[in-house]
């Protein structure tokens, strides 16, 4: 934390009651009270607090929500990452034990912070969430129809007319072609929101003219980025779309590498990319060959490093403003001999 405050608060909010404990910069005693949960009334405590506040909530579904309500009311709202609060499992657990710990954490500096933002993605992020669950309730209608052919000693890939002799298994087969057609109606309907997004959003229409990614994908990436001058390098940003790993060292002895907790979303979008930049002309592909050419990478190696550089390309376009120029990219590049990356 870069300052001290007056006041430390940390609150463990749930559907009926929230637990409030809080310190101050010059003592160490915990004041908790465990109360009916109203975030008029939080409002309230927080406003009759003098002098400089920093306020801690953990990352719940609430949280959101409760940090739109509550920015304005503190100089310093963290939504922390519960997770990495290994102090909270050791001992007896209420909620007010809960929140005593918390704000323990938070005066020490010692919360990981979960990154949330009330600015104009927010609505961008929740139309992306919607439009990932139509799709994967897509699959899972599609693998249950599947079945049900397979089931019934078909190939599973027949048409949407097919009929089965029973009336049973016809009666879910119409009931599955069905709802798969309401969902793609959906899925269609989304895909038209993200394109009247595109239009009010220029990060949108930027992200879509990198190569390998489309509409969909770039919708997908500024919705989790929102603002990418947090990430300071590239590193951090590849880690967060889990194309690294990190290292494992203790005594000058290394233990191998770790996955680090990453955006799924973020590494699918840009796995796909490069797949599909691979074959074109395009310096995704450039990239690609000299890999395989002239490094002799394994292909399977190769992909992958493509992708990080699509990645560290993503952050690049996203950080200066600008569309992607294949001409700007191939002048300022001279780590490889195969121009255009």
């Amino acid at each position: 934390m870069d300052k001290q405050y007056d006041h430390y608060i940390a609150v463990d909010w749930s559907i009926r009651n929230m637990a409030i404990a809080r310190m101050t910069g010059k003592s160490n005693k915990i004041s908790v009270v465990d109360v009916r949960s109203d975030v008029s009334e939080l409002r309230l405590y927080l406003k009759s607090l003098r002098g400089s506040k920093a306020l801690t909530l953990e990352e719940t579904t609430t949280s959101q929500w409760l940090y739109t309500e509550l920015k304005g009311d503190v100089e310093r709202l963290i939504i922390c990452d519960p997770v990495r609060n290994h102090l909270l499992s050791e001992g007896a657990k209420t909620d007010k034990i809960d929140a005593s710990k918390l704000v323990q954490l938070l005066r020490a500096n010692l919360l990981k912070e979960v990154y949330h933002s009330a600015d104009c993605f927010l609505e961008l992020r929740r139309l992306v969430s919607g439009y990932e669950d139509v799709v994967r309730a897509g699959v899972r209608l599609k693998n249950q129809r599947y079945s049900l052919l397979r089931a019934c000693g078909l190939t599973g890939e027949e048409s949407m007319e097919t009929r089965l002799g029973r009336s049973i298994e016809q009666r879910v087969l119409e009931g599955l072609e069905r709802q798969i057609v309401c969902n793609k109606e959906e899925k269609n309907r989304y895909e038209k929101d993200f394109k009247d997004l595109a239009k009010k959003h220029p990060e949108i229409r930027h992200q879509d003219s990198l190569p390998g990614i489309g509409l969909i994908g770039a919708v997908r990436i500024v919705s989790r980025v929102v603002c990418p001058h947090r990430f300071v390098k590239a590193g951090d940003y590849l880690s967060y779309a889990g194309l690294v790993k990190l290292e494992r060292t203790s005594g000058q002895v290394t233990y191998g590498r770790k996955k680090s907790r990453y955006c799924r979303e973020l590494k699918t979008v840009y796995k796909i990319g490069a797949v599909t930049a691979i074959g074109k002309n395009n310096p995704i592909n450039d990239y690609y060959e000299y890999l395989i050419k002239e490094k002799k990478y394994p292909d399977y190696l190769a992909r992958h490093k493509t992708a990080r550089r699509l990645a560290t390309l993503s952050l690049g376009v996203f950080k200066s403003g600008e569309k992607y120029r294949r001409e700007t990219v191939e002048k300022g590049d001279q780590e490889i001999k195969n121009p255009g990356l």
